[in-house]
């Protein structure tokens, strides 16, 4: 949620901001800056009228004192209770009307995020090893893993509809393993700490995160609970600190979490086709970050290195792009994606997305530091995916599949799955 302070002083910067993302966002400043000159105007007037009545009910004690008859201006009194009664429900709704306008406007662009209308405008930032070479045609994953018995979707589809799976086999040590080898990796070797939240969130844990109000329509819903599905780590984990003022020397705070994630991705192409590339459940390993302000820029590449650093030990081509204003999310103000070459696609998966929030997040959650001169300031919070299962496990088998339709493995994962190869 950007600030409202912001908002009032600096409109026409944020409006070109907002402008460069596309889209109509900027469009609602004007009308967030009436709701907030109505909403302060009744704020003064109600602060106005309830100093008068003190006033009068000290006048109203001192003329009893006297003897004197105070009726009428009792009955002034009485009038002002009703219009501070009045004026107290006009404020809170206009309070509540101005707080729902802000959850529906997007975070602002980083300063040094690109400039361009959507995805075509990504600049590249770096690329890591090459994609490989087969001298024989190789074969998509679901070639691979129906040959091999890894995952069944015809099943899936009986239990829980399309755009499910079930793991089989070596298909679910697979998945066993590569979780616990992310776990390992960045718990041990780049220093999180290991958290296993709950799966089913508040409503709140949601708006603080960002998904409501503004996704509704992409979450799974517990409505006799009022409790939602996660569609990623990032809504329980971040939301740990909620209404919390953190000491400036526990800051960064750096959490990994593995969860199962829901999604129902209303609207969104691809779920009709057949494979683990778009999925309504799916597992992932999220990195979280708490920092400062001051230190948030830099922990962002930190937490991409860290995420890129996966597929590195892995032996996976892949590049790595800056999203610019027309592509980054709702939420973030700067995002890198990470995205893995999968033979069999003959493209890039994107399989992590790495993202600065800005003190966005932390101001729906109410999430503050106190720095060294004992000031409460809004956190800033991180992201990234480290990284999501399904399309890691899709890059796998494609690159590293044998003429003979078995899969050699790479070396780091052969103590986690059992054996060097699947076959």
């Amino acid at each position: 949620m950007l600030d409202i302070r912001l908002i009032r002083e600096h409109a026409d910067q944020v409006k070109a901001r907002l402008s460069a993302r596309g889209g109509d966002s900027h469009l609602q400043i004007d009308r967030i800056l009436e709701c907030d000159r109505d909403r302060r105007a009744a704020e003064t007037q109600l602060q106005t009228l309830q100093s008068e009545r003190k006033r009068m009910s000290k006048e109203i004690g001192a003329r009893k004192s006297k003897g004197e008859d105070t009726a009428a201006v009792e009955a002034d009194v009485r009038g002002m209770g009703e219009q501070i009664t009045n004026l107290n429900e006009e404020s809170a709704a206009l309070d509540e009307r101005q707080r729902e306008l802000l959850l529906h406007l997007p975070n602002l662009p980083h300063e040094g995020c690109p400039i361009g209308p959507d995805a075509a405008a990504n600049p590249e930032v770096r690329v890591w090893g090459e994609a490989p070479a087969f001298g024989f045609s190789p074969k998509s994953h679901v070639e691979l893993g129906e040959a091999l018995g890894l995952f069944d979707f015809e099943r899936a589809a009986k239990i829980s509809g399309s755009a499910f799976v079930v793991f089989t086999g070596a298909g679910a040590r697979l998945e066993r393993a590569l979780l616990n080898f992310l776990l390992d990796l960045h718990t041990r070797e780049h220093g999180y700490t290991e958290v296993s939240p709950p799966v089913v969130v508040r409503p709140e844990a949601l708006v603080g995160t960002s998904q409501l109000p503004k996704f509704e329509e992409q979450l799974y819903r517990c409505e006799r609970d009022d409790l939602y599905l996660t569609p990623t780590a990032e809504v329980p984990v971040t939301n740990l600190h909620r209404e919390e003022i953190l000491p400036l020397e526990q800051l960064p705070i750096c959490y990994a979490a593995y969860t199962p994630c829901f999604r129902r991705e209303a609207g969104s192409a691809g779920l009709g086709t057949r494979g683990l590339i778009r999925m309504h459940q799916f597992d992932k390993v999220e990195l979280v970050k708490i920092t400062t302000p001051e230190t948030a820029a830099a922990e962002l590449e930190i937490l991409t290195s860290h995420a890129e650093r996966v597929l590195q030990i892995l032996g996976l081509h892949y590049r790595t792009i800056e999203l610019c204003t027309g592509d980054i999310s709702f939420s973030s103000t700067r995002t890198y994606d990470i995205e893995v070459w999968a033979p069999g696609q003959n493209g890039y998966l994107e399989v992590s997305s790495c993202s600065h929030f800005g003190d966005f997040q932390a101001r729906r959650m109410n999430l503050r530091f106190k720095d060294s001169e004992g000031k409460n300031r809004f956190c800033h919070t991180l992201n990234g995916s480290g990284t999501a299962l399904p399309r890691l496990m899709v890059a796998l088998l494609e690159t590293y599949q044998q003429q003979d339709g078995t899969v050699l493995l790479p070396e780091v994962l052969w103590p986690y799955f059992g054996s060097e190869r699947i076959q």
